[in-house]
């Protein structure tokens, strides 16, 4: 390609071959990196063996990318890491719609994590505060002593809070370290400081400390993205209405907002997973940044407007980072982060947003018109046609004949490989 752009028509199309040599040729991977993507099962025992603890192998799950994303006037392949059929072409088919207006417009706020350092046995919980704020300046100075690399960077602890809470076993004081981790997911430097600093604090409060943690409700570090999405493109005024109505049920109930919420970490979950970042941190973060209202509400917001083109929005915690942990030890992730040329954790959060509404999208306008069985059927037919034994052609034969027919299961797989291949004999 001369021109990197990120909309590859018939991609799906392709050869796996096909498609991992225009990823290539996109990102600048090397064949040494081409190769690794080659393999299933590209993570080494003698890496895995300093990732985790009690290895005795690895596991592979399919490795995809999402065509058409324009982000911030730039265009990205994003590499997605699933075993859920139908996200990945979703999440592509939402950015093509998404350009027709220009793409999406994403922003993000300095990658500041939260450290918590909990005091317990104080007199007066309320004046222990107050002092913690007065020696504000002596407590971050004493945790950017233990990293004064990061300091160097531009970054390392810069702030701090200080709140009392009630709780079953009486009040606490809670001390919060805010910390710009920069490139890093920053769970480990986090812990660090609140460590080196709990004896300055039990000195200046008179109390005890117990946990010193990160959190990992990152509401100081967020990420922003909006998209324009033209009511032609998405197939009508009828369907714009769809979308809303969908979003209305959302909104106004946790259990419909639970299964809007886990469409959009489809995406944002994958594209983590494969940067080799903790998925559970984003998810946990997630979920709780959207209960921070006192009720559990979705992570977008959706309106239409003068045109009549339905406008999309959506805000998440992102703790991730492009540095450090497994990130940097696991060769796939390395590869990943190539596709994507994210040049801090910031864009990667950028991205991630973008990715994360764009899944949204599709998922709604699914629901809105065909349902969200009829795309996700025809891919969950061809893993049960495989799982019933096809092979080659008689994989697409059997998929096709059970969406036909409105049943797709192991058993029916069964019985359409059975006729198919005694067709075959019968030649």
């Amino acid at each position: 390609m001369s021109l990197k752009t990120s909309e590859l028509p018939g991609f799906y199309r392709l050869t796996s071959e096909e498609r991992l040599r225009i990823v290539a040729e996109f990102a600048g991977l090397t064949e040494e990196e081409v190769s690794i993507l080659r393999k299933t099962g590209s993570l080494e025992m003698s890496r895995a063996e300093r990732m985790i603890e009690n290895v005795i192998g690895t596991t592979a799950l399919p490795l995809g990318i999402a065509t058409n994303f324009l982000i911030n006037g730039r265009d990205y392949l994003i590499p997605m890491v699933t075993e859920e059929p139908s996200v990945v072409a979703a999440a592509s088919n939402a950015a093509k719609m998404a350009r027709v207006k220009g793409g999406f417009k994403a922003e993000s706020t300095e990658p500041v994590m939260i450290g918590q350092v909990q005091v317990v046995d104080l007199e007066d919980p309320e004046d222990a505060a107050k002092r913690v704020m007065a020696e504000g300046g002596r407590i971050i100075a004493k945790a950017n002593e233990r990293d004064p690399f990061l300091t160097k960077l531009g970054g390392g602890a810069v702030d701090l809070d200080a709140r009392v809470i009630e709780t079953i076993r009486g009040r606490m004081l809670i001390v919060h370290l805010l910390v710009n981790v920069k490139d890093a997911m920053g769970a480990n430097v986090v812990n660090t400081m609140c460590e080196a600093v709990a004896p300055l604090i039990e000195e200046i409060t008179g109390g005890r400390v117990f946990l010193r943690i990160v959190s990992n409700l990152a509401t100081q570090r967020l990420a922003r993205a909006r998209a324009v999405f033209s009511r032609e493109a998405l197939g009508g005024e009828e369907v714009v209405e769809g979308i809303m109505n969908a979003y209305a049920f959302a909104l106004a109930d946790p259990y419909r907002c639970a299964t809007h919420n886990k469409g959009i970490m489809n995406g944002v979950t994958a594209v983590v997973l494969a940067t080799g970042n903790d998925t559970r941190a984003v998810e946990a973060g997630a979920h709780a940044y959207a209960s921070l209202g006192g009720r559990y509400r979705p992570l977008t917001s959706w309106s239409v407007d003068k045109n009549g083109d339905l406008v999309g929005e959506i805000e998440i915690p992102v703790a991730v980072g492009i540095v450090g942990g497994a990130t940097a030890v696991h060769p796939v992730a390395g590869i990943c982060r190539k596709i994507l040329g994210v040049g801090s954790a910031r864009e990667l959060g950028e991205v991630l947003a973008a990715v994360g509404l764009a899944q949204n999208l599709a998922a709604m306008r699914a629901l809105a018109t065909e349902g969200i069985q009829r795309g996700h059927l025809r891919l969950h037919a061809r893993n049960i046609a495989v799982t019933a034994g096809a092979n080659g052609d008689e994989v697409d034969l059997v998929a096709l004949r059970m969406v036909e027919e409105g049943r797709v299961s192991y058993d029916r797989a069964l019985e359409i490989l059975r006729e198919i291949r005694g067709e075959s004999r019968d030649r």
